[in-house]
């Protein structure tokens, strides 16, 4: 293959991994295009690209996964390379056929191989050709159900089922009982129609107490392939990765050089070329083969850290016909790194992703210690069309304890208001003992269910009197307003100044001293006192420092005290709670698309009964029935899209007494 100077790359992504590729094209000294969709016109990576294009509706299917739009505007703009990032159109092979049709370098692997892998059959015919261990499993092509049923009962429960074109735990079902399978396969072929277009599903024996790592490869056009260590991400919730780490943690010398081994047998059959993930189920000193994820990974960046490897620059050179520029034996592993996902999402809330405006945003410093790949800031809108991961913290230090000890402490220090994170659930899952061991099994999330979304009650209590603080400071500093929030109410000539600080849950008395404020919260007094300044909030609760950032917009104060993000809504006469409609299980959760009525208009259910299924963020949701009755109607046609709150269906509760 010949070597051409690549000069003008266009990323056909959105989000962080955009920005995180234009810094590398950029030190580079590529000229940098974006695209973007109407929700992403004030995007950072629209802000950061040299030249940016505007390629359709907020939807995906009508702008970022149009490969047409991205085509054009490549030879609009004199691209002469794309890079695709990650989902989308990233392992789309017809796309990067078409990229190579236009002379425009596709920088990924051959489209030949992104087929070869795309199907997970096919995919597992090939690796069992190269040596490399499979679970037991269905991997046909036949799709009746009631063949697949059989062969489920040949492999034994559970089983899992799992979209032959799907990732990211989409299109993915597990099977305890022979009774579920028809409508576990019919969700799942559902979701596999919806995110990939492929309602092919293959079937597995589901690994009990299993390991997820993988490894990362990389080869270029002139036969070259080597491996760049493994990572650990058995850290899973419903198949999404939260938090993963490099290098995997127990693994020994001679385990550790198998894999990789293996990694580089599976990019040599079938020809590979770029960046390569071999993902495999490891369970004690076995390992099996799960799938090959043909493009950049998310979770690239601990590789990054603990091998001084940009990927993203071998990418581009491999793209451009240059050689690897290190054999195997020039890679040497230093330290250990971390990432952690932070997704708008509410972990109190059965983790629902959330939706709006980044109201304020504190992070730590990037440093040799710690990395952020993000594409917000504050002020930004974080819309409900695309995956709600907003951020990837990463650190690196010179071995596993340190490394975590950067991440508790980075976690803390990453602070962003305007709607719920997880980030004290990353917190939670940093500081658990099990995981301070070692890298437990993909069942651990699950298995420890509510502990790890677990407010510790003091630390609510200090971010409640720090938000109580936060307020009476906004009145001391606003006295002459006229809005009645900046106003010290209760004041008596003579006589202590007191305030009632109008919290909705809770309410708040505080009265005005010589040095700061005695604050009453059911009948337990705290002295307070200290400062506020540009949202930074010092302050003493009896005698014990305490900082913490505060933003304050409306009638609500969010309180950003260690890794707890807490809001402190207030009552006034135009105040309606953000949770009324908590008790409407058949309202949507979000904004998204209605997929499936699961019962007929007349039909008796009981509470509890799976009503409707609804689609958002690319996955699917099942609402339930909020008490006994009759389903009296639908709100909305299979097909709509519904807001954040609409009611779906009414049930009419025919348990209730009839008027006199």
């Amino acid at each position: 293959m010949n070597t051409v100077h690549l000069q003008k790359i266009l990323i056909a992504n959105r989000g962080e991994i955009a920005c995180r590729i234009m810094r590398t094209a950029k030190q580079m000294g590529l000229t940098t295009v974006a695209v973007y969709s109407d929700a992403d016109k004030n995007a950072q990576h629209v802000k950061m690209a040299d030249e940016a294009y505007h390629i359709g509706a907020a939807p995906s299917k009508d702008s970022y996964l149009v490969a047409d739009k991205i085509l054009n505007v490549a030879k609009m703009s004199g691209a002469d390379c794309i890079h695709p990032g990650y989902g989308f159109l990233s392992e789309n092979s017809e796309f990067a056929n078409v990229c190579e049709a236009n002379n425009i370098a596709f920088i990924g692997p051959p489209a030949s191989s992104i087929e070869a892998m795309g199907s997970k059959t096919r995919a597992k015919e090939i690796m069992a050709a190269a040596n490399v261990p499979l679970v037991p499993g269905y991997y046909g092509d036949k799709q009746d159900p009631s063949f697949l049923q059989a062969e489920a009962e040949k492999i034994g429960y559970p089983v899992l089922i799992k979209a032959a074109f799907g990732g990211g735990g989409k299109g993915m079902r597990i099977v305890s009982k022979a009774n579920e399978f028809i409508s576990a396969l019919e969700g799942a072929k559902r979701e596999a129609i919806a995110g990939f277009g492929n309602d092919l599903v293959l079937l597995e024996r589901y690994v009990d107490q299993p390991r997820h790592v993988e490894v990362q490869v990389f080869a270029d056009n002139y036969g070259n392939c080597v491996y760049l260590g493994d990572r650990d991400c058995s850290l899973q919730r419903r198949h999404q990765k939260v938090i993963e780490e490099a290098p995997a943690p127990g693994l020994s010398d001679s385990l550790r050089k198998e894999m990789g081994e293996a990694a580089v047998r599976c990019a040599l059959a079938i020809d590979y070329r770029g960046a390569g993930t071999v993902e495999f189920l490891l369970c004690g000193d076995e390992f099996f083969f799960m799938e090959m994820n043909t493009r950049l990974q998310v979770e690239h960046p601990v590789s990054e850290m603990v091998t001084g490897v940009d990927l993203v620059n071998w990418q581009i050179n491999v793209a451009s016909g240059l050689a690897l520029p290190l054999a195997q034996a020039d890679i040497q592993l230093q330290g250990h790194s971390f990432e952690a996902r932070i997704y708008a999402e509410d972990p109190s809330n059965d983790f629902i992703p959330c939706s709006g405006t980044i109201e304020a945003l504190y992070t730590p410093a990037n440093s040799e210690y710690v990395r952020i790949d993000t594409g917000i800031a504050q002020g930004d809108e974080i819309s409900p069309y695309y995956d709600p991961m907003i951020a990837k913290l990463i650190v690196h230090d010179d071995n596993r304890d340190q490394a975590l000890s950067r991440l508790q402490q980075a976690l803390t220090q990453f602070h962003l208001a305007g709607f719920s994170t997880n980030i004290s659930f990353l917190y939670n899952l940093a500081i658990h003992p099990r995981f301070k061991q070692g890298a437990p099994s993909t069942h651990f999330i699950a298995e420890q269910g509510e502990a790890l979304v677990t407010i510790d009650p003091s630390l609510l209590q200090t971010s409640r009197l720090i938000a109580g603080f936060a307020y009476l400071a906004s009145l001391g500093s606003n006295t002459s307003s006229a809005n009645p929030w900046q106003q010290l109410h209760g004041f008596s000539l003579n006589a202590p100044q007191q305030v009632k600080i109008p919290f909705s849950d809770t309410p708040l008395n505080a009265i005005k001293t010589a040095q700061g404020y005695s604050m009453t919260i059911n009948d337990n007094t705290f002295e307070v006192q200290g400062e506020l300044t540009n949202g930074y909030c010092n302050v003493s609760i009896n005698g014990a420092k305490h900082t913490a950032h505060v933003s304050h917009v409306d009638n609500a104060i969010t309180v950003m005290n260690q890794a707890l993000q807490t809001k402190f809504e207030c009552v006034d006469k135009h105040f309606i709670s953000s949770h009324e409609n908590e008790a409407l299980p058949l309202a949507a959760p979000l904004n998204g698309t209605v997929v499936k009525h699961l019962l007929e208009v007349g039909s008796t259910i009981t509470k509890g009964d799976a009503v409707v299924i609804i689609e958002a963020m690319k996955m699917e949701y099942t609402l339930n029935a909020p008490h006994d009755g009759v389903l009296k109607s639908y709100c909305f046609a299979e097909g709509e899209l519904v807001s954040h709150g609409a009611l779906l269906a009414i049930v009419e509760d025919t348990t209730a007494e009839e008027p006199a």
